[in-house]
């Protein structure tokens, strides 16, 4: 098994007090940064494969643009708004991607986010799935920050460092890692997205590809049962 044996069991604790560790070193993250659910869906995909700044400087466009709407963007032609999100990368990739997320909507819910994010997400997340193009990282992000859904969005930050503090092994899946979370947290909305940041922070400013362990708030290790 690619996790830790009775992961709930010695986890519990420990996760917690990571949580807290980060929180107290960083601060509260207030991510995602947008002004409407269907920002976060939208950036959501932009994100894939780029920086966030880059995806700023897109979204931008769109808001300028005045189609950031669902409406909007199913209406606009693709090349225009491939255009648009061309600082975001592989943007004829990510424009039709968009244009699939946005006939998925219209067509399972009139186009009406709400609506969607009513729907259970043990049915909605697998629907989702099943759009071309998003992965699991890209589905529960958009669960969590847009619709609010209590999932654990797991991304290559929150791998590298679970790998790096021997929480996973290489071998383990996002359903594996995810798993950890969902078992051993409590199902909290809030907890969930200040953690996901927390942990982007942390491999922004000490767990890189090459890391900068001194100063760290993990130098010392990862917290054990034991109360390490």
């Amino acid at each position: 098994m690619a996790l830790w044996p009775q992961v709930k069991d010695r986890s519990v604790k420990e996760l917690l007090v990571i949580y807290h560790r980060l929180l107290n070193f960083f601060g509260e993250q207030g991510w995602w940064p947008a002004e409407t659910p269907f920002e976060v869906v939208v950036g959501a995909i932009l994100t894939q494969n780029t920086a966030w700044r880059n995806v700023e400087r897109a979204i931008e466009n769109l808001k300028e643009a005045g189609v950031l709407t669902p409406q909007g963007l199913r209406d606009l032609d693709e090349a225009r708004l491939a255009e648009l999100i061309r600082p975001s990368g592989y943007y004829n990739v990510k424009a039709k991607r968009l244009k699939d997320v946005m006939k998925f909507l219209e067509g399972g819910y009139g186009g009406d986010l709400q609506r969607m994010f009513s729907e259970p997400i043990s049915s909605l997340r697998g629907k989702i799935l099943m759009v071309k193009g998003v992965g699991s990282e890209t589905a529960d992000s958009i669960l969590l920050y847009a619709g609010e859904k209590p999932i654990f969005v797991i991304d290559a930050y929150t791998k590298r460092i679970l790998f790096r503090h021997g929480m996973i092994t290489d071998g383990a899946s996002y359903g594996d890692i995810q798993d950890l979370f969902m078992r051993s947290l409590p199902l909290d909305v809030s907890l969930y997205q200040e953690y996901h940041a927390l942990f982007v922070r942390l491999a922004k400013t000490f767990c890189k590809t090459k890391p900068l362990c001194m100063g760290c708030p993990l130098e010392d290790g990862w917290p054990t049962s034991s109360g390490k």
